[in-house]
């Protein structure tokens, strides 16, 4: 670790004298990238983060937003571990869950539910694999020790990520009004308890870590930096954390995350506008012989840092005994400089505030992305529509969701597979809807239409599900920032996240910025992964898969318009080479999700999904699961060349269309009467296959047949079909 030189001068400049050793570690992990944001800071403020629901907006550990009713809140949190998970899948991974849901914890919160965004290098490389099932297995092992289910999230693979893969974590939790704390400390004189594990040499220096470029001998040379975690000691935290609130014991509270307990007590008492005096030698350890340093940064998990009245520090020191749990005062809150301490010697002496806020901001350059050249191969109906099918991209995740426990806690609805998971939140009558991922081809093509695509499509997952869209966290992954076309990549994608959200009128309550994820094979697509939330009355939702009786409908905008198809960002070119536009998106997106949303949950609708990866082809392939099928048309003419028309209606992912089954099918054309076109399809019925006649061509292919397109990753991991 090492301050960089002009942030050195800035600190000695601040403090009249050089920064003692443990300082210029403590400044240059704060002011990392990581932490401070210094790239993406001057970005984030394109976004619209309030609403009425908004109770805590970003800058706190969670987010929180009140449930309709007001009588229960709902927390949520997105961060990302994607450098340690290159380094180490499994622990890099599973520490990444456990981060998550301490973040939750430390907003009063009890966590209920978690989404997984996966991105990784091309499938077929043995590397993408070992990582792949490296990362699977520790949020599957850690979520699943800890009883929270994991019940959505997404997994894309794309030649950008060979180098660097990205894992970003989503948890949501629920709280009560009364139980709510925030990461602000309170009073002077309140004690620091630090509870939970001991504290080891793991995860030294993981801010600053996260914060350059992997380099070749990445999973070596870095691997101190990554955490151990202990999904067990996080299930007893979880249960105190709980125990503490309901005894009242709790004025604020802080993860030990980035920058360890150096991060969590200096920004909670900066973020009150306090000081503290540190005693390191009073932590407790589960390694002998730490230095100050040591003590400072060790991003060791399972810990949090609460703020108590020093009254209650004995009945603090209780609970955590009873659920077999460290604990240790470390300090106490004061109206002075943070201070720490160790064996007699001041080791840090500054300013709080200045140590997390100030950073500079970096001022970059930045390329505007160019325009895709149109260039669209062509090829046979048959053979594209089993390619895309049976691609990684847009193959079965289910080797990925049966590792995980998705009904722990007994309040998952409608189960991952879907276009969003379905919780019963009883605390407040309501049934949430949860969907999460970004499409990194989309934004590679276009950085900001794509990311405008990636709002729009996770959206209409819950739209589709009978939910109105209520907030929205993000985690905004990108590549070296002082490239500047990078930057301008990235810059783009937050600007079309941001549009599309406020056109929906979905605040961005939080979220998490991951740069300098670049590697000697270059840098990641800019990678703007939601987490989208929204609210319907009850539990039930229809599902993806055909009923068999009904008529079978797309709403939305027609994908071709009367002009030549536009397939760039599609799973179609991934396969079959080219290049192309980014299609058009819908004029009008809020009126049409809110009709979407309640024609879902009409009696009548008897299946709903959402077209977007592979495009209609692929959403078609996906309701067909077992007895029941289609017989679909659809009409390449009306101008230009036929055969890149049947593509385009075929393999075109312009999102914010949904296919629905109905036995209703003229109510729905008139709900969406003036707001988006509706065309038939056809008829679902009970022949267990999909009959789709596009022109003169005809696919037809059972239900059997799919799912061993389908299974590809199954297959080709477990060596048979699931």
């Amino acid at each position: 670790m090492a301050l960089a030189e002009s942030d050195r001068e800035l600190v000695v400049e601040h403090l009249g004298r050089e920064p003692t050793r443990e300082e210029a570690a403590l400044f240059e992990n704060l002011w990392s990238e990581h932490c401070a944001y210094r790239s993406s800071r001057p970005l984030l403020s394109a976004f619209d983060t309030e609403s009425e629901q908004v109770v805590v907006g970003p800058g706190d550990d969670a987010a929180v937003v009140a449930l309709p009713g007001g009588d229960s809140y709902l927390t949520m949190g997105i961060e990302s571990h994607n450098h340690p998970s290159y380094v180490d899948p499994f622990d890099g991974a599973a520490t990444g869950v456990g981060g998550i849901v301490r973040d939750t914890l430390s907003m009063g919160a009890y966590p209920i539910a978690l989404a997984d965004s996966l991105y990784f290098g091309p499938f077929d490389r043995d590397r993408s694999q070992y990582l792949f099932e490296g990362v699977v297995e520790g949020i599957s092992h850690y979520g699943n020790c800890i009883g929270v289910p994991t019940v959505a999230g997404s997994v894309a693979f794309h030649p950008g990520y060979e180098g660097n893969p990205l894992v970003n974590v989503a948890c949501l939790g629920v709280v009560e009004p009364e139980q709510l704390v925030t990461a602000e400390a309170q009073t002077a004189g309140n004690s620091l308890v630090i509870v939970g594990a001991g504290t080891g040499r793991d995860g030294l220096g993981g801010a600053s870590f996260a914060s350059e470029d992997l380099s070749a001998d990445a999973e070596t040379a870095d691997r101190p930096a990554v955490q151990v975690g202990d999904p067990y000691t996080e299930k007893l935290l979880i249960e105190a954390n709980e125990a503490l609130l309901d005894e009242g014991l709790v004025e604020s509270a802080r993860d030990l995350g980035a920058a360890g307990l150096g991060g969590a007590t200096s920004e909670l008492v900066a973020k009150g506008g306090f000081g503290a005096r540190i005693e390191l030698e009073g932590l407790h350890q589960r390694e002998p012989g730490l230095n100050a340093l040591e003590r400072l940064l060790s991003e060791s998990q399972e810990r949090m840092c609460y703020e108590v009245q020093s009254e209650h520090v004995d009945r603090v020191r209780a609970v955590a005994d009873r659920y077999d749990l460290g604990a240790s005062v470390v300090g106490t809150v004061t109206d002075g400089n943070y201070v720490c301490t160790f064996e007699g010697e001041t080791v840090v002496d500054v300013d709080a505030t200045y140590l997390g806020e100030g950073a500079p901001v970096h001022d970059l350059e930045r390329t505007e992305p160019s325009t895709p050249e149109q260039h669209l191969p062509t090829a046979d109906i048959e053979t594209a529509f089993e390619t895309v099918v049976g691609s990684p991209n847009t193959a079965s995740k289910r080797w990925v969701y049966r590792q995980y426990d998705h009904e722990v806690g007994v309040r998952t609805a409608l189960r991952p597979g879907d276009d969003a998971a379905i919780l019963a939140v009883r605390e407040a009558g309501v049934g949430v809807a949860l969907a999460a991922g970004a499409e990194p081809h989309w934004t590679a093509t276009a950085p900001y239409e794509g990311a405008r695509a990636v709002a729009l499509e996770t959206a209409t997952n819950v739209a589709a599900k009978g939910a109105e869209p209520l907030a929205a966290v993000d985690c905004l992954n990108g590549g070296n920032p002082e490239q500047s076309d990078v930057y301008g990549g990235f810059a783009a994608a937050v600007d079309g996240l941001a549009e599309m959200c406020e056109s929906l009128s979905i605040p961005i309550v939080g979220g998490n910025v991951s740069l300098y994820n670049d590697s000697p094979t270059g840098p990641v697509p800019p990678t703007p992964t939601l987490a989208l939330v929204g609210t319907k009355t009850d539990y039930d939702a229809p599902t993806l898969s055909l009923d068999g009786t009904g008529e079978l409908l797309v709403v939305g905008d027609r994908p071709l318009a009367g002009e030549r198809p536009r397939l760039g960002g599609s799973e179609y070119l991934a396969q079959f080479g080219g290049s192309d536009r980014f299609p058009v998106l819908p004029a009008n997106p809020a009126a049409l999700l809110e009709t979407v949303a309640e024609v879902a949950d009409w009696p009548s609708t008897l299946a709903t999904h959402d077209v977007s990866h592979g495009g209609l082809a692929v959403t078609l392939a996906e309701m067909v699961t077992g007895a029941a099928g289609a017989a679909v048309t659809v009409d390449p003419s009306g101008g230009g060349d036929v055969a890149e028309r049947a593509l385009g209606l075929l393999f075109q992912e312009q999102p914010g269309r949904v296919v629905v089954e109905t036995a209703a099918p003229g109510a729905v054309e008139r709900a969406f009467e003036g707001v988006a076109p509706v065309s038939r399809l056809g008829t679902a019925n009970d022949s267990g296959s999909l009959s789709l006649t596009v022109g003169e061509a005809t696919v037809s292919v059972n239900a059997d047949t799919l799912a061993d397109w389908r299974d590809h990753i199954a297959a080709t991991l477990d060596g048979s079909p699931d």
